[in-house]
């Protein structure tokens, strides 16, 4: 028996000037500040942001071939993925390197929850590894109504579940990570819109980045080099199950 997918509900509260060269591959909210993760060769850099101000309070560039990937927070720490070097960087609050850790394949999203890191390579599979040694724990299969679920990205943890950007797509897939089946879907194709006004955007400017606000509940999005970082907030239900209507006002 397939679980049927339901459409996410979510409004627009406001919007943030977003750098349009940075290419986004990591969104968090770490210690109250939103750290960004950004990519390609020669251009990746990780940046913590003032929530309140979006002042820059750090940043760190990473080696020229090092292509930078997915962003999280745990115990304290920032942890920061890189495509295909296989190595996960852990800063302190004040982008200091701490230590690195080494894991096999590619890098794409990261995300804690539940006590362990939450990993995706672009595949169908979610990978779980410990947050103190990068100590591989297992890895579950995604799956859409019964069908793999592939170019899972960007990851977040989001009241018990893993939000996932999908690469070239405009949609979020709400997964439950104790059976890897999608139970959600979030449309962002109006998002794109305002973005960019109509246009449409280089192939390649996906929408790539989710982060959790867990103070007030509301989830911040934006895409690889979008003018814009948008705070949506979800409608949560009563009695657990999603709206089956998707609104945007």
């Amino acid at each position: 028996m397939f679980v049927a997918s339901a459409p996410l509900r979510y409004q627009l509260i406001r919007t943030y000037a977003h750098g349009r060269h940075d290419f986004t591959e990591g969104l968090a909210i770490c210690n109250g500040n939103l750290v960004e993760s950004d990519g390609l060769y020669g251009h990746s850099t990780i940046t913590i942001r003032s929530m309140k101000t979006h002042r820059v309070l750090s940043q760190r560039s990473l080696p020229e071939d090092v292509f930078g990937e997915g962003v999280t927070c745990a115990d304290g720490l920032v942890i920061q993925l890189t495509w295909r070097r296989g190595i996960a960087y852990f800063y302190n609050s004040h982008l200091r390197l701490i230590t690195i850790h080494r894991y096999s394949g590619e890098g794409w999203g990261i995300t804690y929850g539940d006590h362990r890191l939450i990993v995706s390579n672009g595949s169908d599979e979610l990978r779980f590894f410990r947050a103190t040694d990068f100590k591989p724990l297992g890895a579950i299969v995604v799956r859409d109504r019964g069908h793999p679920l592939t170019r899972i990205n960007e990851l977040e943890w989001v009241r018990g579940y893993v939000f996932a950007n999908i690469w070239h797509s405009h949609r979020i897939a709400e997964i439950d990570p104790m059976n890897g089946t999608v139970v959600g879907w979030m449309d962002c194709a109006r998002l794109v819109k305002i973005a960019f006004h109509g246009i449409p955007p280089d192939p390649e400017d996906v929408l790539n980045g989710i982060a959790y606000d867990r103070e007030t509940g509301d989830i911040l999005v934006t895409g690889k080099r979008w003018p814009t970082l948008f705070e949506l907030k979800l409608t949560w239900p009563g009695a657990g199950a999603w709206p089956l209507s998707n609104t945007l006002n």
